[in-house]
């Protein structure tokens, strides 16, 4: 029989997270991707611009241009996106607090180019709950926040129609330990929470509710089950179809559909082998795009190497390659449903969302997700959940290749450059931005600026939408800085509950009752001979808020016997020595993932040694390439963890050591 191509389906939007150093330096790299085939964009931006701050503020030292593109004003948009048509290019910006601003500075922008910003296209991430309970680059409290998100809807509906003001994201709820069930519940219930406070905003009449309803997008995870995270999907799919018709009388199909993007899981990329995580790249690919009725609208991957540092060029054009050969070599794209009619995953999306449903009934019964946020409900959750998973992989019930089991390898001949197999960023591109700030606050008018910035006061206080003053605010030259600080004089700052306050017995998880026993008397031994219990203090300086690593060392040491102190993310230098001080601990273990762990650790440590603490130990951890842990232990560092460094009860063990070590107490065998 003669072979009948069916007709392809049109390949979803195909993207790299991306953004370094510079604007100057971000734009040459996404139109040297687009020139390879990527057909949108994924910004990056560097975390004193997601946490609205300027380049040269105190907190952001050590942090500019590291984990993405500095953005403090329009010029610098303008940079970023020189030789772009803005009319004709989809762009997804992951930002969150400061959403409603980088919305401004581009739409600001196309406004400057003469570009109907009814024109634009593309996506603000702009999902506030979720930095609350994972990523962490929240600045004001629930209330304003969901204001600022209520008024990027409000706003983009009725003026930036192709927009999608808020994209609902999950990703970063994986990331931080949610099973499949909490990530459909948790993300479930966000949407409920915009859409009602959108609702309650009265700006959009109920005719045209199903408008805003359509807009709404979802960020997702997908990790190595891809059985269940293909599941997951269709179940996502059919409890939004189902809620967007029942609770917001949505009757148009079209307008209930699931629409999502996607980034692969990175929480199961690993330091060791990581040639291993090309596979789980394409495996965990694999899951949101086989079942077309729940196939994701955009796709970016991570690179082999995020597990290790900063991916060069040519490992985002690897990710970009493997995009496209399963769009345009398989024929996937030729066929209807592969996964309609299955008893299997008919069984499995009917249990994903029979646990989902009775998690959000758990999450409403409280009175909503912000509320359970504010009670430290969710957030024990998730810390909980990623413990279970952290347990699993120590006592081996989740093999990870590589990390726990099939460790024998050759040496792996991409890591063996003379950069280590990763991207170093320009040591200069902090004070470069710098400079660039300060020649634009220069250059501009203070009068339109101080007029601008008044403009925005007064809307803070009133209940007008946020956006006219912030594009005002943009086309001014206001700077993120300024935008951020102005809010924060309105609205106040947000700290949540950290979420390690859970009651767990880590002996019943991992079955090994004689390492943590063993654990428990060396750490009680240990402090008999200092005559006071163990005091280990966990810190996280700078503007990193991926707190995971964090907390579950906190949990895991207070476990064991220490005395804990930690306060959460974003802490000075100075705040982490005062507290060292204050509170008597024994060793000080420093979490950063953002890249800037030289600066900031160097930071602590001349803190310490101001208030005659240079005695105690001090530890790091985090994504730090060898090169530069050992420059971290030729400063002083006493211990640096990676990755690599899977074990708890091993980290737990060293770390006892590292303390008798600096009383002069003969060390301890580690428990096995």
């Amino acid at each position: 029989m003669a072979y009948v191509q069916n007709k392809r389906d049109q390949p979803w939007l195909i993207r790299t997270y991306s953004g370094h150093s510079s604007a100057k330096a971000s734009n040459t790299l996404y139109r040297t991707n687009l020139a390879k085939g990527q057909t949108g964009l994924s910004v990056a931006f560097d975390l004193p611009t997601q946490t609205g701050y300027d380049a040269d503020s105190p907190l952001a030292k050590g942090e500019v241009g590291k984990v993405g593109v500095p953005i403090s004003h329009i010029e610098d948009m303008d940079q970023l996106f020189d030789q772009i048509p803005l009319d004709q290019m989809n762009t997804s910006m992951t930002i969150n607090a400061t959403a409603a601003w980088l919305l401004s500075l581009y739409i600001a922008l196309a406004q400057r180019r003469g570009i109907d910003p009814g024109k634009l296209n593309g996506t603000t991430q702009n999902d506030i709950i979720k930095e609350y309970l994972s990523r962490g680059t929240y600045i004001y409290p629930p209330g304003p926040s969901m204001r600022l998100i209520a008024d990027t809807i409000n706003y983009t509906v009725k003026h930036v129609p192709k927009w999608n003001p808020t994209n609902v994201c999950s990703y970063h709820l994986q990331e931080a330990g949610a099973t499949p069930v909490q990530e459909l519940a948790y993300a479930l219930c966000t949407a409920m929470a915009v859409l009602d406070r959108v609702k309650a905003s009265g700006e959009i009449g109920a005719a045209d509710f199903p408008q805003v309803v359509e807009r709404i997008s979802f960020f997702v995870n997908a990790g190595i089950r891809f059985v269940e995270e293909c599941c997951k999907m269709r179940a996502f799919a059919e409890m939004w179809d189902q809620l967007t018709l029942s609770r917001y009388q949505v009757n148009d199909p079209k307008m209930r559909r699931f629409r999502y993007g996607v980034q692969v899981n990175s929480l199961g990329l690993t330091e060791a082998q990581p040639e291993n995580n090309v596979q789980r790249i394409v495996l965990e690919m694999l899951a949101v795009v086989l079942s077309k009725r729940a196939r994701a609208r955009a796709i970016q991957l991570p690179a082999w190497n995020e597990a290790m540092g900063l991916p060069r060029p040519w490992d985002q054009q690897w990710a970009l390659r493997i995009q496209q050969v399963m769009a345009f070599e398989t024929d996937l794209l030729e066929y209807g449903d592969l996964l309609d009619g299955s008893p299997v995953v008919a069984a499995k999306v009917a249990e994903l969302i029979d646990g989902a449903r009775r998690e959000i009934a758990n999450v409403e019964a409280q009175g909503g997700i912000i509320a359970a946020i504010e009670s430290g409900y969710i957030k024990r959750e998730l810390v909980q959940s990623h413990m279970n998973r952290l347990r699993a992989i120590e006592a081996g019930d989740l093999q990870i290749i590589g990390v726990n089991c099939f460790r024998e390898t050759a040496e792996s001949p991409l890591t063996q450059g003379s950069d280590g197999g990763i991207m170093k960023t320009d040591p200069a591109a902090e004070r470069e931005q710098i400079e660039r700030l300060q020649a634009h606050r220069r250059q501009r008018n203070d009068h339109e600026v101080q007029a601008a910035l008044q403009g925005l006061v007064d809307v803070a206080k009133s209940s007008d939408n946020i956006m006219p003053a912030s594009i005002r605010c943009a086309l001014a030259g206001v700077t993120t800085g300024e935008w951020g600080d102005t809010l924060r004089g309105v609205f106040g700052e947000f700290r949540p509950p950290t979420g390690i306050d859970i009651a767990i017995d880590s002996r019943e998880l991992l079955g090994k009752k004689d390492q943590v026993a063993q654990l428990r008397e060396n750490v009680a031994s240990t402090g008999n001979s200092l005559g006071r219990p163990l005091k280990l203090l966990v810190g996280k300086p700078g503007l990193d808020g991926h707190s995971n690593g964090a907390e579950q060392v906190a949990v895991k040491a207070r476990d064991v016997g220490f005395e804990v102190v930690y306060d959460g993310i974003r802490l000075t230098p100075q705040q982490i020595a005062q507290a060292a001080q204050e509170e008597g601990v024994h060793v000080v273990g420093l979490s950063i993932l953002s890249g800037s762990h030289l600066e900031l650790v160097e930071a602590v440590l001349a803190e310490m040694r101001a208030r005659d603490l240079a005695e105690v130990p001090v530890i790091a951890g985090g994504i730090i390439p060898k090169e530069d842990a050992d420059r971290l232990t030729a400063l002083g560092v006493r211990a640096v963890y990676t990755p690599k460094d899977f074990s708890l009860n091993a980290i737990m063990a060293d770390i006892i050591n590292v303390v008798r070590d600096s009383h002069g107490l003969a060390r301890l065998p580690t428990p096995q």
